[in-house]
């Protein structure tokens, strides 16, 4: 987007070609008073108003890559997927044995009560118990896992999207208000001589008193102007440092040019993290409902255990099994299959919502931007030249001495609000560009 409105077309010749001889001040008819020749010099130099500088030294794409690589909150959402791929490795798996010990048929009573060894069924056992949940379980508790894993790291793309989204933002508005202050401050001194020979023009009689008022409530205006954008500046600089720790952050170079294609945008929503991580919990719903189907199938535990008696008597070895028995699954596992499928289908149905949403977001957003688009085309090639010819006109009227300096001065500060609002209307374009752009388009475009 060009900010240089001085190659804008259309644009009439300067204030400075009414200035007879080479620039120099335009004359007033003889009768004009002497005290207005130093305003009329004022006029010549309001030519055009010059680019603001630009600051140092992050640009766009730098801000970009700093909060990815410092921000503490990417960094806390990189771990929670690194936590749940490191979980995923114990899904699945065999639960750990159980070492069993004890003592067994150890008389409580008759003549051998509290002997060990005295009769020939007590022993000392130990042994291992192995439990071997059904394969189904198993295979639902990997499929849980990597659904987990895909939750996470469809919360991290969201997160790093939401951080670029930010950075952006925070940028352009720190570069776009530095260009406005620049900008302001370059009027302020550019209109400082017209608005200092107002009081000549009330005292030689050329104008009405409450002209001299005039400058006054202007330079006001333009004051709380410039004030109001040092504090979106300090805010705009606060939420760089937010993200890229960076204690005095500066944008620098020209704000990114990004083409906004509404065609490849709509293409790429399903790609989006905000529909990833429904998606993620879709499959993760789905193997939850896997889980509570394999409560249909028997669970098995095996044993062996060693069994120490009397040398007398000899050693016993002992093997066993166990299954469970769902009998009951109506009451059981029936409840929770249906509960697990509803919701299923309930997050199946939030994620259509929330595409929805996110087609009619992108719409509206669209919308909104051909909108800023237009009013800034139309401010940078209608309102912007036509009150510079304005002021042109004005110029040769006051050469011409058919207008006063009064008359003069809210041409050129009406055409110092023009170049304002056209830097305003630009500003809007490329914050609602930076952030249509980095919302809706795909990682991997």
């Amino acid at each position: 987007m060009n900010s240089d409105y001085r190659t804008a077309p259309g644009r009439p010749a300067s204030p400075a070609a009414a200035c007879p001889d080479s620039g120099k001040p335009p004359r007033r008819a003889r009768s004009g008073p002497k005290g207005t020749a130093g305003a009329a010099a004022a006029i010549c130099v309001l030519a055009a108003f010059g680019a603001p500088a630009m600051a140092e030294p992050l640009t766009f794409d730098e801000a970009l890559a700093l909060a990815e690589a410092t921000a503490p909150q990417l960094r806390a959402s990189a771990l929670g997927v690194s936590a749940a791929s490191a979980a995923s490795a114990a899904a699945g798996r065999l639960p750990d044995p159980q070492l069993r010990f004890g003592i067994d048929n150890l008389p409580v009573s008759g003549p051998m009560a509290g002997r060990f060894g005295d009769d020939e069924m007590t022993m000392a056992r130990i042994g291992l118990m192995q439990e071997v949940p059904s394969g189904a379980r198993r295979r639902a508790e990997r499929a849980v896992a990597e659904a987990d894993i895909e939750v996470a790291a469809a919360g991290d793309a969201i997160a790093r999207r939401e951080a670029r989204i930010a950075v952006g933002l925070a940028w352009i508005d720190l570069h776009y208000t530095g260009r406005r202050l620049a900008a302001i401050e370059e009027v302020l001194s550019t209109l400082e001589p017209l608005w200092d020979a107002a009081p000549a023009g009330v005292a030689s009689g050329t104008d009405r008193p409450a002209g001299a008022l005039t400058p006054v409530l202007l330079r006001a205006a333009l004051q709380d102007r410039r004030s109001m954008l040092i504090a979106d500046e300090t805010r705009a600089r606060g939420e760089l440092t937010r993200w890229t720790g960076d204690l005095d952050p500066a944008a620098s170079g020209p704000a990114p040019d990004l083409e906004v294609e509404p065609a490849v945008l709509r293409i790429g929503l399903e790609r989006l993290p905000t529909l990833q991580v429904w998606r993620a919990a879709g499959s993760r719903a789905d193997a939850e409902v896997d889980l509570a189907r394999s409560g249909r199938r028997p669970d098995w535990s095996f044993e062996v255990s060693y069994g120490r008696r009397d040398p007398m008597f000899g050693d016993m070895l002992s093997v066993g099994a166990s299954v469970s028995l769902p009998l009951f699954a109506n009451q059981r596992q029936e409840p929770l299959i249906t509960a697990r499928a509803a919701d299923a289908v309930r997050v199946r149905l939030e994620r259509e919502a929330v595409a929805r949403e996110l087609r009619a977001a992108l719409d509206a957003a669209l919308a909104d931007l051909a909108a800023r688009r237009d009013q800034w085309v139309r401010s940078r090639d209608v309102i912007l030249p036509a009150a510079r010819q304005r002021a042109d006109l004005e110029t040769a009227s006051y050469a011409a001495g058919r207008v006063g300096l009064a008359e003069v001065l809210e041409v050129f500060t009406a055409m110092a609000d023009a170049r304002l609002d056209a830097l305003d209307r630009e500003a809007a374009l490329a914050r609602d560009t930076v952030r249509i752009t980095l919302t809706y388009r795909s990682d991997d475009r």
